[in-house]
């Protein structure tokens, strides 16, 4: 029985069985999750470099208005989809087009702070984050298949119970970034003004992008139950939308350690 109460406040043992039923006559495979998923990302990539054109063109405060509705529409696709995972295929492309929109532009302007310090990087940040995006995602799925990680009810409590909390102080920084306020190792100031704070900056984040790595696991585990019990086809949209939801979080933390770290070796 797919057990996801615990993981997931979007499905429930419950409400799986009123919406798609056990035994579908077409049901989701992973491979269908696969697919979308990838679609999802192709869509995510191209939303990058049309939010870099878009500040290109309007200047630097478009990237607030991106940074605005990368939140607005993130909090929109999970209750439009919540109880509904039909309206996963079109909620997960514009949710996979806004967030790459501004993760490309705010890879954008970290690389513009880097030049003006005159730290050179091999490659540019946007793409060290997607390579170790890849990697963190490998290496769980890894993990995963070996049978090392399990997403068990303890698993999943302890991971909720850490990415509450680190939700709590995102939004104290950004509430507190209007006052110019930052948070160590969670606003990106400290790793520019070097010295310890940058460097447990540096591990804070490196902590806090493992954490984000393991609800992959979670996911991995909701998506095999799935296919397992035979669930509808509009649920690879579903779990796409959530695989999707924790690479926009593994990419923005790899962004920021990326950053860091090219601060971090300058000293």
């Amino acid at each position: 029985m797919l057990n996801l109460q615990s993981s997931n406040p979007v499905i429930a043992d419950s409400q799986l069985g009123v919406v798609a039923g056990a035994g579908a006559a077409n049901p989701a495979t992973v491979s269908g999750v696969a697919t979308k998923t990838a679609i999802s990302l192709a869509i995510a990539v191209a939303g990058g470099f049309a939010g870099i054109g878009l500040v290109r063109a309007l200047g630097p405060g478009a990237m607030w208005g991106l940074m605005i509705a990368s939140m607005v529409v993130g909090i929109g696709a999970f209750f439009v989809t919540w109880r509904n995972p039909a309206r996963a295929a079109w909620a997960t492309p514009i949710y996979a087009a806004v967030q790459g929109a501004w993760l490309g532009t705010l890879a954008m302007v970290l690389d513009a702070v880097l030049a003006e310090r005159g730290v050179t990087t091999f490659m540019h940040l946007g793409l060290q984050a997607f390579v170790i995006t890849a990697a963190m995602t490998a290496a769980m799925l890894l993990a995963y298949r070996a049978g090392l990680i399990r997403a068990n009810r303890t698993f999943v409590a302890v991971l909720s119970t850490l990415t509450i909390g680190l939700c709590l102080v995102y939004l104290a920084q950004f509430i507190l970034g209007f006052w110019d306020i930052n948070i160590p190792g969670i606003g990106l100031r400290d790793a520019m003004q070097g010295g310890k704070a940058a460097m447990w900056g540096l591990v804070i984040n490196g902590v806090i992008l493992i954490i984000a790595s393991l609800w992959l696991v979670v996911d991995f585990q909701a998506i095999e139950e799935a296919t397992a019990m035979r669930l509808g086809k509009e649920y690879e949209w579903y779990f796409a939308f959530g695989l999707m939801v924790t690479l926009v979080w593994i990419y923005l933390e790899a962004l920021k350690f990326a950053f860091r770290a090219a601060l971090a070796n300058r000293r």
